[in-house]
Order: C-alpha cells, then sequence, then structure tokens
C-alpha cells in the first residue's frame, strides 16, 4: 500500500457517494431502540418513491444525543431528526422531494449540547459508517501511520506526544508520553501494545461508543504507538458484553489486513505490526492494567503488586505499553495537527479534550466531548439541561464506583484532574452521572459498595474482607440500626481499605462512601437509631 493508493480509494469513495446521505445511528443503544426497523423502513420509502439514484442510507456510529434517539440525520443538508420511528420513515423520504414534513421531531445542531462539544476523539463519530474501511480512509484514515512510517522517527513521533500533554484517559491520568517514552528505552526484541477496553463502570459507555463508531481510529492509534515503542504486536482487550464493538473491530482488522494496513511490510516500510483481539469475562478488576495482563496471558485476572510496571515487564515478561480506548483515539489527530496544537486546548496540567457518558437525573442524556476545564455547571444545566420534573441538583458523581459525588455548590468547578481530585474524586474513565434531591446519598454509597464487593478479586484481604464489611455497615445504617460511634468506624475502616488494598479497585472503593460522609453527613446522621 503506498500514499497514492490512499488517496485513490479516498477519491473513488467520495465519487460513489450519492447526492444525500441519510446517516441512521447504528450504535448498540440505538440498535435496541429499533434504529435497524427504521433503515429498513428508509430503504423501502427510497425504492417506493424512486428515489434510489440520489438517496443511500448510510449506518453510522453514535450520534451522541443517546436521549433523544434513534437519531436521523439528512446530509450534507445538515437536518437533524430525533426519536425516530419507523412509521416516520415514509414522511422524511418524501419531504426530500418537497412534498411536506416529516412526522418526526427537528433537532438542533445549535442546540448547547452540540454546540458545546469540541470533537477530537469523536470527529468521525455518527459521520462515516464504521464497518468501512473506504469511508474511513475518505476522511484521511491511515493517512498519519503512513506519516509516521515516511516523515518521521520513532523518537519524534513520541517527542509528539509528550508535546502534546496527553494524559491517559482511563483514569489515572498518567503522562501518555512519558509511558511511551519509558516502553520505546527499554531493551527488549519483543514488546508490546495493549488497548484496555474492559470499560466496567456503570454508567459509562465513552470506550465502547468509539470502538462500535470508529474502529479504525484504535487500529491506527494502536500503530503509531507501536512504531513509536518499537512493538509488533497488539492486543484488544474488550468485555465480551460489548458484542458489538468486538464484531467491528474483528471486520475492521480484516478490512486493516487485506488493505495491507496492519501485517507485515506496512507501508513498503520494515515496520511489522499484528492486532489481535482479546475477550474478557467481564471481571470489573481486570480494567486494572496488571490483571488485564494476566487475562490475556491465560490465567485467572488477578493484579500483581508494582513495580515492575508493565512498561518494564508486562505481558509474558516483555515491556509492554498501556494505554485505553479514548487515548489511542487521540494518537492520530496528535499527529496530523502537532502536539503543540493540542497543548493549546485544555488547561495548564490538563490538556485536550474529554469524552463523557453524560447519564442519571438529567434531561439530556448522551457521549459529549468537551475541552478540559469545561465547568461542571456548563456540563450538567447547559448541555445536560438539568434534571428532569423540575428538581433540585443534588450532586454529580465521577469516576464511577472508584469515584465520589461532587456537591452542587461546587458546581463551578472546571472538569480537570487536578480540580477534581482536591474535591475528593477522581477522573476516571469518564462517566458522569447527575444525582438530583431525590437520591439517598447513603443508598447511593452502599450500590457502589454492592459493585465493588461483587467485582474484588479476592487477592488481598483488606478489598476482599473490607468491602463486605463496608457494605453491611451501609445497610445497617440504612436499616436505621446504627449510631453515632459506627460512623466513625465507617470512616476508619474506609481509610484503612484505601491504604492498604493491593491494586486500584480496593484503593478506590471507598472513594464514594468518604465523598458522601463529607459532603452529606447529616444524611448518615438522620438514618441512626
Amino acid at each position: 500500500m503506498e500514499l497514492s493508493r490512499l488517496e485513490y480509494i479516498a477519491e473513488e469513495t467520495i465519487a460513489k457517494r450519492k447526492a444525500i446521505r441519510i446517516l441512521c445511528c447504528g450504535a448498540a443503544s440505538c440498535k435496541s431502540s429499533g434504529s435497524e426497523s427504521i433503515i429498513n423502513e428508509l430503504k423501502s420509502s427510497i425504492e417506493a418513491q424512486g428515489l434510489q439514484d440520489e438517496v443511500e442510507i448510510v449506518p453510522v456510529g453514535c450520534m451522541k444525543f443517546c436521549g433523544r434517539g434513534p437519531l436521523v440525520e439528512i446530509a450534507p443538508l445538515n437536518l437533524l431528526y430525533e426519536n425516530v420511528r419507523p412509521e416516520d420513515a415514509s414522511s422524511i423520504v418524501s419531504a426530500l422531494k418537497g412534498e411536506g414534513e416529516a412526522s418526526a421531531p427537528l433537532g438542533d445542531y445549535k442546540h448547547p449540547f452540540f454546540a458545546l462539544q469540541m470533537p477530537i476523539v469523536l470527529e468521525n463519530s455518527g459521520k462515516i459508517n464504521p464497518e468501512s474501511i473506504e469511508e474511513y480512509i475518505a476522511v484521511g484514515g491511515y493517512q498519519q501511520l503512513y506519516r509516521a512510517l515516511h516523515e518521521m522517527t520513532p523518537q519524534e513521533v513520541v517527542r509528539e506526544v509528550v508535546t502534546s500533554g496527553l494524559r491517559g484517559r482511563g483514569g489515572g491520568g498518567y503522562p501518555t508520553g512519558l509511558k511511551w517514552a519509558t516502553v520505546a528505552k527499554m531493551p527488549s526484541e519483543q514488546k508490546y501494545i495493549v488497548c484496555n477496553a474492559d470499560e466496567g463502570d456503570p454508567g459509562a459507555f465513552m470506550d465502547r461508543s468509539v470502538l462500535e463508531s470508529d474502529p479504525h481510529r484504535i487500529i491506527e492509534g494502536m500503530a503509531i504507538a507501536g512504531y513509536a515503542v518499537g512493538a509488533n504486536q497488539g492486543y484488544i482487550y474488550v468485555r465480551a458484553e460489548y458484542p458489538l464493538a468486538i464484531a467491528r473491530l474483528q471486520k475492521a482488522i480484516q478490512q486493516a489486513k487485506r488493505q495491507d494496513l496492519i501485517g507485515t511490510q506496512i507501508f513498503n516500510s520494515l515496520f511489522d505490526f499484528k492486532i489481535d483481539i482479546r475477550v474478557g469475562a467481564g471481571a470489573f478488576v481486570c480494567g486494572e492494567e496488571t490483571a488485564l495482563i494476566a487475562s490475556i496471558e491465560g490465567d485467572r485476572g488477578n493484579p500483581r503488586p508494582r513495580p515492575p510496571y508493565p512498561a518494564q515487564s508486562g505481558l509474558w515478561g516483555c515491556p509492554t505499553l498501556i494505554n485505553n480506548v479514548e487515548t489511542y483515539a487521540n494518537i492520530v489527530p496528535i499527529i496530523r495537527e502537532g502536539g503543540a496544537w493540542y497543548a493549546n486546548i485544555g488547561t495548564e496540567k490538563s490538556k485536550g479534550t474529554k469524552v463523557f457518558a453524560l447519564t442519571g437525573k438529567v434531561n439530556n442524556t448522551g457521549l459529549i466531548e468537551v475541552p478540559m476545564g469545561t465547568t461542571i455547571r456548563q456540563i450538567v444545566e447547559e448541555m445536560g439541561g438539568g434534571v428532569p420534573n423540575n428538581n433540585e441538583i443534588k450532586a454529580v458523581q465521577t469516576g464511577g464506583p472508584s469515584g465520589g459525588c461532587i456537591p452542587y455548590q461546587y458546581f463551578d468547578t472546571p472538569v480537570d484532574y487536578e480540580s477534581l481530585k482536591e474535591l475528593g474524586t477522581i477522573m476516571g474513565s469518564g462517566g458522569l452521572i447527575v444525582i438530583d434531591e431525590d437520591t439517598n446519598m447513603v443508598a447511593l454509597a452502599r450500590f457502589y459498595m454492592e459493585f465493588c464487593r461483587g467485582e474484588t478479586c479476592g487477592k488481598c484481604i483488606p478489598c476482599r474482607t473490607g468491602t463486605v464489611q463496608l457494605y453491611q455497615m451501609l445497610t445497617k445504617i440504612l436499616n436505621g440500626e446504627a449510631t453515632e460511634a459506627d460512623i466513625g468506624k465507617l470512616e476508619q475502616l474506609s481509610h484503612m481499605v484505601k491504604a492498604t488494598s493491593l491494586c486500584g479497585l480496593g484503593q478506590t472503593a471507598p472513594n464514594p462512601v468518604l465523598s458522601t460522609l463529607h459532603y452529606f453527613k447529616e444524611e448518615y446522621l438522620q438514618l441512626l437509631k
């Protein structure tokens, strides 16, 4: 494959497009809402009205505004229809001919939900067919891999990532460029690239949506990473609960192989890179990198003490670069536009954008991508439209079971790694759950503790028994059987589990308890006997 071949595929794909393209959401959430029936009805209506030569149906990935889905966009007219039903198909097609109006309600791309977004990771989401490599190539796909291989040294690629200031989007926020540089410097003939797609937080669907909407972006990002650090084998570790994401990844890998975009001597260079998929059984602990490594190796997904870190000794004892889906999705635009461009977005210490799954007690649920430093208020009240039924907003939960609650009085806080840490929570992978006045914060803390109790691997005693004891204490409080002394014991045990657990699961499991105790202690005290 040469660059000229990529350009030819892009030109040919664009030339074959029909005048009007009806983009239909094909993400898992929309499929469950009947998007396939809508697509079939649209096809039938196009044929019935004789528009086959002018109009085509394009199943795309997540169109972001999940709360108003299924969504249908008419390109290039920039018309968006919301809450589309199969019976709306005929009127939508008739409207294209100027015969009446569509029965589906019109959306508005000027709505704050869309207007305040800055799509970098999601720039292709909802715009291209994720099952077509030609569509990805038509929007510039794989050109940055070519550029890296033929115009940049591995050190220059690493330097761009360092300059960008990109931090790991899996939750820890470790500088991505520093991790890449560490793996690149390791003297080993065999190195590995791993994409952590084991997204397990309740309410989180960011990585799933990226994989379903733009799988080739992840493949290209991993290949660039492999070239930069000297690795020739990649693994995507994805949970079995994401069947559509797995199917699209498998198809994308096969397509890339057929086009010689992964495999041996990519773009007639000396670089070889292969990618395999490993499907996880759904254990939350396997999101922790050493447990993930054990699972890929075929062992039980138990974490191990660090050091050595995976960058030094990972898969089968070899240096291993592990980043999550969103991190790899940022690599292509960073190489395309330059690290300095990316570093100009966001805050001083938190660069770029962040993808969030906005959900919970909020009017506008969906997938958003905003610059780091956007305030919680902008996300929840402007983009999210506040909470339903005119209820009052109480808090937001970030970081899932590993994070904490941020009360309403702190909603002017910018969303970045440092600011959230000061409030006693973490960025996490990007779940952002809105909580209203009807939510009992003690019950919420118990919900997350129940989750962690069930997901602990059991290897270390503090997590194995501590989460059980914390759950029982929270239940005792909710049942009105606890005394004020139990509140002290709850806090003391939370700090002990946090300080002595082996891995991130146990170390962060008490966070929802500690944050609700800190900000909503009166709700605990009201339940005492």
